[in-house]
């Protein structure tokens, strides 16, 4: 065992969930003064007592254990401050380790497809402008039609050789992250925490998929605070990505005769997108004054005031990996955490489970299941 591997795991662990010494001790049996000595590499401790202090600090041994990958090429900006961003890393930097393994170990890789695209948007002046031509080059890079919705992004950027994993982080001011190339990506992290809108799940994948065209030159582990600049191009980017400017006047003009709240809501449907991405599209026609009137209209409505976190007509994310059936027995347009389920890992690990290539303990490892569930899944297969 080597001690500077698990002290430094130790306080990095103990740090992110804001906790003593003393109370590590206390969750894991043992003095204060002992725990001390085993972070501070003072001291070599039984396998038992590293088992008491994972079990009580709720990590496997192994992570206690094994070396961490630090990640360098990565856009990880949050409006808050996060004792976890650590942690995240970490688990980011071994998700992505298992996913080109297996992907190695099948010979199945996904070609990047927009590589040409990225060098030629890093000649262009940054602005408004060249985040609508890379929404527009984007889609026309994965033959989207000029009106066709997105139905399914996580698959879409899958298909385009970028990975796509949904986290689920308890922070409203976490949304999402990506990662370069040179550090396994390209790959987009979601934060799919069942308070954060399924709507916004999606524009946050667009979001990042933004990043990844516009921003390369920006991924540095060391930048933790948001650009302005470069957050509004992303989000810009994300609603024409999502909502091309002819299918969307097209759409809005189409819904006419309805109440203004009513026309918001359907083209949000028509397109999967949040209201409020709705609204900014409108508003770069009709101007600011769109917000307050879609709050008041709303309010008159239906009595209630929307507060930042709201989303009308959205489904709950308990609802996520409902059976094709139930999904089928909803409305055309309906949205639901359905939408935002990665399945190229998955589709991996059954297949390297099938030759034989790793154990069913592994996969279940890989895809963060226990191995109970992992087994109903083995059962599941036809």
């Amino acid at each position: 065992m080597d001690q500077k591997i698990i002290g430094a795991n130790l306080r990095r662990i103990r740090e992110a969930k804001g906790w003593t010494q003393s109370q590590v001790a206390d969750l894991a049996g043992i003095s204060r003064v002992a725990y001390r000595n085993i972070e501070n590499c003072n001291s070599i401790p039984k396998v038992s007592t590293l088992q008491n202090i994972a079990s009580g600090v709720g990590v496997k041994l192994q992570d206690l254990l094994v070396p961490v990958r630090t990640l360098k090429k990565v856009r990880f900006r949050a409006s808050k401050k996060m004792n976890s961003r650590d942690n995240i890393l970490i688990e980011i930097g071994r998700w992505l380790d298992d996913f080109n393994y297996l992907e190695k170990l099948l010979d199945d890789r996904k070609d990047y497809r927009f590589k040409a695209l990225t060098r030629k948007l890093s000649s262009m002046d940054r602005g408004d402008d060249r985040a609508k031509y890379a929404a527009e080059q984007a889609r026309r890079i994965i033959r989207l039609k000029e009106n066709e919705p997105i139905r399914d992004i996580a698959g879409l950027l899958e298909s385009c050789g970028i990975k796509v994993y949904p986290l689920i982080l308890v922070s409203d001011g976490f949304f999402g992250l990506s990662v370069a190339k040179e550090d396994g990506g390209p790959a987009v992290i979601v934060n799919v925490w069942e308070r954060i809108s399924v709507e916004r799940w999606i524009f946050s994948a667009a979001h990042e998929l933004g990043h990844l065209l516009l921003h390369l030159d920006t991924y540095d582990i060391e930048e933790s605070a948001e650009d302005e600049d470069q957050e509004n191009e992303a989000n810009v980017f994300a609603s024409h990505f999502l909502m091309p400017e002819k299918a969307f006047k097209s759409e809005w003009d189409d819904t006419y005769g309805l109440s203004f709240v009513d026309r918001v809501l359907k083209v949000k449907r028509i397109f999967q997108v949040s209201y409020k991405t709705v609204l900014y599209r409108l508003s770069e026609s009709m101007g600011n004054s769109i917000w307050g009137k879609f709050q008041s209209a709303y309010k008159q409505r239906s009595g209630k005031t929307l507060s930042i976190k709201d989303e009308p007509e959205a489904l709950s994310p308990d609802k996520f990996q409902q059976s094709p059936e139930v999904l089928r027995s909803q409305e055309p347009d309906s949205l639901s955490p359905s939408h935002f389920v990665e399945d190229r890992l998955s589709r991996l690990v059954r297949k390297a489970i099938e030759k034989d290539e790793i154990t069913m303990s592994r996969g279940a490892e890989i895809l963060r299941f226990d191995l109970e569930t992992m087994r109903d899944i083995v059962s599941s297969w036809v």
